[in-house]
């Protein structure tokens, strides 16, 4: 792996295992309660380097793993947890070599998620109705990658205005009312398709799979929530931790079958009446 330099995302661990997300800028210093520590020291370092603040303690920069540089990133609008994000790879089945419509960027996690998971030879189409929104996350997801990846596309409008020329084999929504799309994911969505929404109310659930039912193509329709709970382990004293990150969201997935059946060969021939 390359060193590091100028723009990349750094983390840096303190003594106590506290985190600080830094964008590297040749000239600037890091400053916390326990030293300075300038940039152009890290800047030409392998990962995983240890230094000495201007106060004699240490610090370890590392690069970010995308949940770290998900939840320390500056952002605007609410970012999926990760525990909620691995879930949506798997649940809506997403792979390298797919075409993934999103709505909303928000500020970019769950896209720099699926534009990771899809790969060079997939695509992602993101939509954001707000441009300040679009504008930071572009800003967030450039600073993650070192640019805009080629196989990512931000857009600002209606996603229910590009379901239609996307082509998508996975939809994906982050949005407060994705019953709106459903007609949309119905009639462009491939057999076998995939709808993903993401939502945090019970009401909204609700109305969401009213919406998925009355479409009457998807099947394997489920509604589900991660709870995720971490465990403190010092020498022989195992016990859960105190918090837990509990209910964030549900996620809904649902697959589009053919409504019409395929006619054998004998089938299409038989006279009812016979």
């Amino acid at each position: 792996m390359r060193p590091f330099a100028a723009g990349d995302a750094c983390m840096l661990y303190d003594e106590r295992g506290r985190t600080y997300l830094i964008e590297l800028i040749a000239g600037k210093d890091f400053h916390y309660h326990r030293g300075v520590l300038p940039h152009d020291r890290v800047i030409g370092t392998p990962d995983g380097s240890s230094f000495l603040s201007s106060k004699g303690s240490r610090l370890v920069a590392l690069r970010p793993r995308l949940a770290d540089y998900v939840l320390k990133m500056q952002r605007g609008a609410t970012v999926l947890y990760p525990k909620d994000a691995g879930a949506i790879l798997e649940w809506a089945d997403i792979a390298e070599g797919m075409t993934v419509l999103e709505a909303g960027t928000g500020s970019g996690g769950l896209t720099m998620v699926l534009t990771r998971a899809v790969g060079g030879s997939g695509r992602v189409v993101s939509v954001e109705r707000r441009e300040d929104h679009a504008a930071l996350a572009r800003k967030r997801i450039a600073g993650f990658f070192g640019e805009i990846p080629s196989h990512l596309e931000l857009r600002v409008g209606d996603v229910v205005d590009a379901i239609g020329d996307v082509g998508a084999e996975r939809i994906v929504l982050d949005v407060p009312e994705p019953w709106h799309s459903v007609p949309a994911a119905a009639a462009h969505l491939p057999g076998g398709g995939i709808l993903c929404a993401y939502l945090p109310t019970v009401p909204q659930v609700q109305t969401l799979r009213s919406t998925i039912d009355d479409a009457g193509c998807f099947l394997d329709v489920e509604t589900f929530e991660i709870l995720m709970r971490g465990w403190a382990v010092s020498g022989r004293s195992v016990r859960p931790e105190h918090r837990m990150v509990g209910h964030t969201g549900f996620i809904t997935v649902a697959r589009k079958f053919l409504t019409e059946p395929i006619a054998t060969s004998g089938e299409a021939e038989t006279d009812p009446n016979a």
